[in-house]
């Protein structure tokens, strides 16, 4: 099976009202490429999970200008204005959480854990709305996993079958997403042949890994 397409294509899978994924945290690791190709993309009514949607030099931001988006899943929204301003109109439309909160629960949703229980939140505004529960004398907020249509996610080289070297810190949401979707494309910096990449250096195995783009190599 030939996973290697163009992002056009692989982003042919998200329909309206579908829960998009996708890696990077600020530049680290953010599939830049992949999203310049969603800025026009016709889905709309999509949630967006996403560490901090972009600085204002990312393509994310565009996205959201375009009106793709009508609820974020992030950390943090510090760098971008758009998002600031769903926000501001509309506090429901965009979901704070803890980073770690954040990584539990893709992590959860990609091992079929429906929830998991945290002290992170605990007498915060965090805890409103939510089911706590007591465990040897300390309190503990249950959050919900998240479980993604697609997943859009960046490694710096992956082989045919999908198999996925992330590097670094790039590493970060992307080594989590794949599993947690119900479709994964990988934008890789470099496309090698099976048996290429060390098995000890499989950030993320192919059998999660639905479609490849490469990053068109700078001229």
């Amino acid at each position: 099976m030939n996973k290697i397409t163009t992002a056009r294509d692989a982003l042919a899978h998200i329909k309206d009202g579908d829960t998009v994924m996708v890696g990077g945290f600020l530049q680290g690791g953010s599939p830049e490429h992949i999203l310049s190709e969603m800025v026009d993309h016709p889905a709309r009514n999509l949630t967006i999970v996403n560490n901090d949607m972009g600085r204002p030099d990312t393509n994310m931001i565009k996205v959201l200008e375009n009106g793709r988006a009508v609820k974020l899943i992030c950390t943090y929204i510090g760098q971008n204005a758009t998002a600031q301003r769903m926000y501001a109109d509309d506090p429901a439309s965009v979901e704070l959480n803890p980073q770690g909160t954040l990584v539990e629960r893709i992590r959860c949703g990609g091992y079929g854990i429906p929830a998991f229980y945290t002290p992170t939140g605990v007498g915060t505004i965090l805890a409103e709305g939510k089911e706590s529960r007591e465990f040897d004398g300390k309190t503990y907020l249950m959050e919900r996993a998240l479980h993604g249509n697609v997943g859009i996610v960046h490694a710096a080289v992956v082989d045919e079958f999908g198999n996925c070297f992330m590097k670094g810190s790039a590493k970060n949401y992307n080594a989590i997403i794949p599993q947690a979707c119900d479709y994964c494309v990988v934008e890789a910096e470099e496309v090698v042949p099976v048996g290429a990449i060390d098995p000890e250096l499989v950030t993320v195995s192919g059998i999660f890994i639905d479609a490849i783009v490469p990053v068109p190599k700078e001229v």
